[in-house]
């Protein structure tokens, strides 16, 4: 084993070090020695919303301590990444991701469809605003910040009827049992790159490069890397109104043999809900970001620009 301990920047909170955790444990399995070292953001300690803090500042801070040479890795949320690639850094590895769908934390294990008008629904993701208000369930959305036990905690004190959050997160740190109800793709689109971690170190470091490759699940990659592309030519950051999710499915060649190919599915809405674009292609997994960005092209193609900018330009 190298006596070279390889520091692991992630923030600390209990989400985030249980997801930096696994890379670690990882990374030690495959004969490495590894810490977790906590990079505090500017985005801590405030409950103000993301849209107003700016998601970046927490993989801002992570990237910052990468470059200083404070930390050797660092472990992020892959839908909070910057879609612009950075030459500093190598995307070294993306490890198998959860289950990528929303979930439903309502009180009295109601789902969704259950919760009467106007029943007090939180998220503050403009995602997740637009395609429930298209539902056309009457909910009343408000507005919610803090890590997922203070979400929960919302519900069980009653201050809102339920939360929508994303299930990965909940399946990390073990309280799956909360969830009433986990969104299928039909109702809700996740946000592109949702349930998957990005596992970042400097582009000059071609050991840990080397070594972290082990971590990387190729299937993961591709979803994202489509769904992600899919973003990045809508010209659309990751809090505009956006769902996408791509799959590895089985299908035919022409000489009737079964082989694996990418579906990806793609949404793009109204902040107000009142109109939601949807579109999927299927096509070969190795040309997964050439998918994602033909499906931005044909949501474009039917008005995917003016309407994810319609109210609040």
């Amino acid at each position: 084993m190298t006596e070279k301990v390889w520091r692991i920047g992630t923030r600390g909170s209990l989400l985030a070090l249980t997801q930096s955790g696994h890379v670690r444990d990882a990374i030690i399995a495959a004969g490495y020695q590894a810490e977790l070292v906590v990079v505090k953001t500017a985005g801590d300690g405030t409950t103000n919303p993301v849209e107003e803090i700016g998601v970046g500042v927490f993989t801002t801070a992570l990237r910052e301590q990468l470059a200083a040479g404070n930390v050797d890795i660092a472990v992020h949320s892959f839908k909070d990444l910057p879609t612009a690639p950075d030459e500093r850094f190598t995307l070294a590895a993306v490890p198998s991701r959860e289950d990528p769908r929303d979930a439903v934390v309502a009180r009295d294990g109601l789902v969704l469809g259950e919760l009467p008008p106007g029943s007090k629904v939180a998220t503050s993701a403009p995602r997740r605003i637009a395609q429930l208000k298209a539902l056309g369930l009457g909910l009343e959305i408000v507005p919610i910040r803090g890590n997922l036990d203070t979400r929960i905690g919302k519900v069980t004190s009653g201050e809102v009827d339920a939360v929508i959050v994303a299930r990965a997160g909940l399946s990390r740190i073990g309280r799956t049992e909360v969830i009433t109800e986990s969104l299928e793709p039909v109702q809700m689109l996740p946000a592109p790159a949702q349930g998957a971690l990005a596992v970042e170190c400097r582009s000059t470091d071609t050991d840990i490069i080397e070594a972290l490759s082990a971590l990387d699940d190729a299937g993961t990659r591709a979803a994202v890397i489509a769904e992600r592309t899919l973003l990045s030519v809508l010209e659309a950051g990751c809090t505009a109104p956006v769902g996408a999710l791509a799959e590895i499915v089985e299908s035919l060649d022409d000489d009737g043999h079964v082989i694996d190919e990418l579906s990806l599915r793609g949404c793009a809405a109204a902040p107000d809900g009142s109109d939601v674009i949807r579109a999927s292609i299927v096509g070969p997994v190795e040309k997964a970001a050439e998918l994602g960005a033909a499906l931005a092209r044909e949501l474009l193609d039917q008005g995917a620009g003016q309407l994810m900018w319609s109210v609040s330009s």
